[in-house]
């Protein structure tokens, strides 16, 4: 019985340590981006400004309205802007780039 309660006590002991020394790991990281906790099924994601992202993206634009609308809906459902007023749009990934219109063209500026 003596041998099972020293067993069970080194394996919290070492179960504390492991805890403490990841909280140390955990303070000495930088966070780059601030990440939030958002909708029921409790995913984190990066927090953005699509609005001013796009607004950038579409200074040059001829139509900065519509290049604005669809910008946005592109920035909400794939966490991305491409930088630059044009292009590099590969930088986002296949969600930014193969999403399309009714039409069958690109959605996103």
């Amino acid at each position: 019985m003596a041998v099972r309660s020293l067993l069970a006590m080194m394996v919290l002991l070492f179960c504390l340590a492991e805890v403490s020394s990841d909280l140390k790991i955990d303070t000495e990281i930088p966070q780059v981006f601030q990440l939030v906790v958002r909708g029921g099924n409790r995913r984190l994601m990066q927090d953005i400004d699509c609005g001013g992202l796009c607004k950038q993206r579409c200074s040059l634009h001829s139509r900065p309205n519509l290049c604005n609308r669809a910008c946005g809906t592109c920035c909400v459902r794939c966490k991305c802007v491409p930088p630059g007023t044009s292009g590099n749009r590969e930088v986002c990934g296949t969600c930014y780039t193969d999403m399309t219109t009714h039409g069958n063209k690109t959605k996103c500026p």
